[in-house]
């Protein structure tokens, strides 16, 4: 039998003003998957992502989450349906502290109990979000800020996490803890739409992926395939 995609995108087009951002692009994401978005830069990822989450409004096509058609919901609606995009650059909130930042990941939550206990996973998952949670979040560095913003999504307990380029600018022992927080959120049973510029380490995280180019999906397959492909290693990989 099966598996029914908690999402899928059926041949959408975006456009900023009259620059046609995504040409007809269709993808698919089973519950529990990593699945990656590969590209070079302006390939159209980042606005696949926002258009998932209602950043922007796709012109053509259909988005659907959970069976359900999400193309015209607004990006508030979309987040309590449990569907999360981290975006690039950690858009972190400076002059507030960690735990601050943390508190708005959950705004909409009543039960105090409820937030209580969502921020104690968060700060078992990233331990020196809470040696340094009454810290100014100005004061963190790169990897921490990432771990904030993720901290800050899981606040909202997602069920589909969208992450945009998590390991930009990052040192590579931090890169490796993004990704290992990364594979343990998988297993926790939070589905992920992985756009990576690190093509090597997404195709050692996902079980598939698509390639991009000037809008349009040129590739897919599961990972092990994309790895194996001449043009993605001599595009991507640097082999």
């Amino acid at each position: 039998m099966k598996t029914k995609s908690i999402l899928e995108l059926n041949n959408i087009e975006t456009f900023y003003g009259r620059i046609h951002a995504l040409r007809g692009v269709s993808i698919s994401v089973q519950q529990g998957e990593i699945v990656t978005l590969l590209g070079a830069n302006g390939a159209g990822k980042s606005t696949v992502l926002r258009t998932i989450s209602g950043l922007n409004r796709a012109a053509k096509g259909q988005v659907l989450y959970m069976g359900e058609d999400i193309t015209t919901r607004k990006s508030h609606e979309i987040v309590e349906m449990g569907l999360i995009h981290v975006p690039e650059g950690r858009r972190i909130f400076k002059g507030m502290t960690i735990r601050e930042n943390l508190e708005l990941g959950a705004f909409t939550l009543k039960d105090d109990r409820e937030r209580q206990k969502r921020m104690g996973h968060v700060f078992e998952i990233f331990p020196v979000l809470h040696e340094r949670q009454h810290r100014d979040a100005a004061l963190l560095s790169g990897g921490e800020q990432q771990m904030l913003a993720m901290g800050r999504a899981l606040m909202t307990r997602p069920r589909l996490l969208l992450l945009d380029e998590p390991s930009m600018g990052l040192a590579p022992f931090l890169v490796k803890e993004i990704m290992r927080i990364i594979v343990r959120l998988n297993k926790e049973g939070v589905t992920i739409l992985l756009v990576e510029q690190n093509a090597r380490v997404a195709l050692q995280l996902a079980s598939h992926g698509y390639v991009l180019e000037t809008g349009s999906v040129v590739i897919k397959g599961d990972a092990d395939t994309l790895r194996r492909d001449e043009s993605i290693v001599k595009a991507y990989l640097g082999d």
